[in-house]
């Protein structure tokens, strides 16, 4: 230990986005020393990226929202696969958690009466979704920030964390390296936070940035705890199409909550044939597929998507509502999409399988490592509707915080140690690459995996692609053993491909088994070979990812049972 950099608190969250960030500022009001680690710059985080709006009934706009009609949504939303408790705190306690923000200097769009806007989303029953324009993640993220460097936590920039470590059975510390000089760091700590978002980077496309390559996940499998429904991984329905630099960046879904139409290359609005009821604003799994399908059976725009488009509601309102999907188009794709329809198709976005979680705090199967945001599973089903990743990195956010600081509070400082030996094999592991004269390019490697997952196991699956799918991830496990990198560790992103790559590989591995393993159709997990629901077999289950002797275990968990009177919620159609 005294070889490397050392830092010691009570409690270390890794991620800065909206859950780190919301953990950390209530671990330090509830006097825990708090180590922020985030893997970028501090405000870099993908929460920013979050346009349309945070779902909470606030009851501001359609006074008959209320929780049990939020509860109601998210439930069918995610076709019942959701942890209902989870479902249910968070349809309770958003509306505070969003008021909160705007205490804590959140500035959100207005009504005419003053209070807080809210605007229509798909899935949702009411207009739910406070927004900023459709920058609401980024002021998501300011706001949180500001509050957060005042709270006294200390912050660590530009550092990766490889590996946890283990007294025991327990969590102890952290162990990574700082990303400019290559130097190794240790955080000792009573409890861990990981709150470091999705999986996107496994994919080609996809909205998701370079961070997003399942860290948090593979930190969890590796420590022992559970992954769960990992094979439902949302596209999103609406990605910039044109031009190839930007193929994948997200058009927000507040396009279509303000009233964007959605047509096919012979000028038709497709999604009547889809969802005559709800049209553009169904959820996204089925207006993900709705658009692949058109573009499949030949009816595609002439860079392979559909058309959205927005100009009816005229330039003034386009511009006020949507700023950024305004400017985005206008210097990207040199569209002006107050005049003419953007070109659209799904996109890589969110994973709602994550780390299985206690719903009160969050806690994983690993004592002392909690996990919040969309790192953790559970809460969203087998699909997630649009604004309730916001605001349920809000609440499990602050539960996160608060169940690791009570946590912490009951563990002896002298109690933990860290082996010596754990730290020297995470060393060993991470300086291998430097050491082998014949080893694999990791770009290579990534860019194949990528290949295979949206082959393989894209918006359509069937069980002989995903079979394919496996045996090519099994090639790239074998190759990825004896990768090769050079020059120093300072400013190496070839080095951080290495790690990062060795994640990929994990989360697309549990992605694939869970996919081939689940053989209906739910939410964002479509298989062509079984177009149905199995309510019986696989609509009262969990799939569980494990590590067994190292090698990866999948297997089922029955869905932890709902008391009558939320049942009731859930069947009788709240409006």
């Amino acid at each position: 230990m005294e070889k490397y950099e050392t830092h010691k608190h009570d409690i270390i969250v890794i991620g800065a986005g909206g859950a780190g960030l919301r953990a950390a500022i209530d671990a330090s009001a509830r006097g825990a020393s708090v180590g922020l680690v985030c893997k970028s710059l501090l405000g870099k985080a993908h929460t920013v990226m979050a346009e349309g709006g945070v779902a909470a009934a606030l009851a501001n706009v359609d006074t008959g929202d209320g929780w049990k009609t939020h509860f109601h949504d998210t439930m069918h939303g995610g076709k019942l696969l959701n942890n209902w408790r989870m479902a249910q705190i968070h349809a309770q306690e958003a509306p505070e958690r969003v008021e909160e923000l705007e205490h804590w200097g959140a500035l959100f769009d207005r009504t005419k009466e003053g209070k807080i806007n809210q605007r229509a989303f798909g899935g949702h029953t009411w207009k739910r979704l406070a927004h900023i324009g459709d920058r609401t993640g980024l002021e998501m993220i300011r706001t949180l920030q500001d509050r957060g460097i005042h709270s006294g936590m200390d912050v660590y920039m530009e550092c990766t964390i490889t590996h946890l470590l283990k007294d025991g059975e327990r969590i102890s510390g952290a162990f990574g390296y700082w990303r400019e000089s290559g130097r190794f760091v240790l955080f000792q700590a009573k409890a861990i936070i990981l709150a470091t978002g999705g999986i996107g980077k496994s994919y080609k496309v996809t909205s998701n940035s370079w961070e997003y390559t399942g860290d948090g996940h593979t930190l969890a499998y590796d420590a022992g705890a559970d992954l769960i429904d990992m094979e439902f991984v949302q596209f999103h329905p609406t990605g910039m199409v044109w031009p190839p630099s930007v193929k994948g960046i997200l058009v927000t879904e507040a396009v279509r909550g303000e009233g964007g139409i959605l047509t096919n290359r012979e000028g038709k609005r497709f999604m009547e044939k889809y969802d005559p009821e709800r049209m553009e604003l169904s959820t996204r799994d089925i207006v993900a597929r709705s658009i692949y399908t058109e573009v499949l059976e030949g009816r595609g725009s002439p860079h392979g998507g559909a058309f959205l488009d927005i100009s009816h509601r005229g330039g003034d309102y386009v511009k006020k509502k949507l700023p950024s999907m305004y400017h985005q188009f206008k210097e990207f794709a040199e569209i002006d999409i107050t005049k003419e329809p953007m070109e659209v198709f799904p996109t890589t976005h969110y994973v709602m399988g994550g780390v299985r979680v206690d719903a009160e705090t969050t806690v994983s199967t690993v004592p002392g490592l909690f996990a919040a945001g969309e790192v953790a599973g559970g809460m969203h089903g087998a699909n997630r509707l649009g604004g309730n990743s916001l605001s349920d990195l809000l609440v499990f956010g602050r539960r996160a915080g608060q169940g690791a600081t009570e946590y912490a509070n009951k563990i002896n400082d002298n109690s933990l140690s860290i082996d010596d030996a754990e730290i020297e094999k995470a060393v060993k592991e991470m300086l291998e690459p430097y050491e082998n004269p014949h080893g694999e390019n990791p770009y290579t490697i990534h860019q194949a995996l990528q290949e295979a997952m949206g082959e393989y196991v894209g918006v359509f699956r069937t069980h002989e692609k995903i079979s394919e799918g496996i045996e090519e991830l099994e090639i790239l496990k074998e190759r990825a053993v004896t990768l090769k990198i050079e020059g120093s560790r300072m400013f190496n992103p070839g080095w951080h491909l290495c790690k990062d790559l060795k994640s990929m590989l994990i989360v697309s591995e549990a992605i694939a088994r869970c996919a081939l393993q689940r053989e209906e159709s739910r939410g964002a997990h479509s298989r062509v070979d079984f177009p149905g629901y199995d309510d019986e077999k696989w609509g009262k289950v969990n799939s569980v990812i494990s590590k067994d002797n190292g090698n990866m275990k999948i297997s089922t968990s029955p869905l932890p049972q709902m008391p009558e009177e939320l049942k009731s919620i859930v069947d009788g159609g709240y409006k």
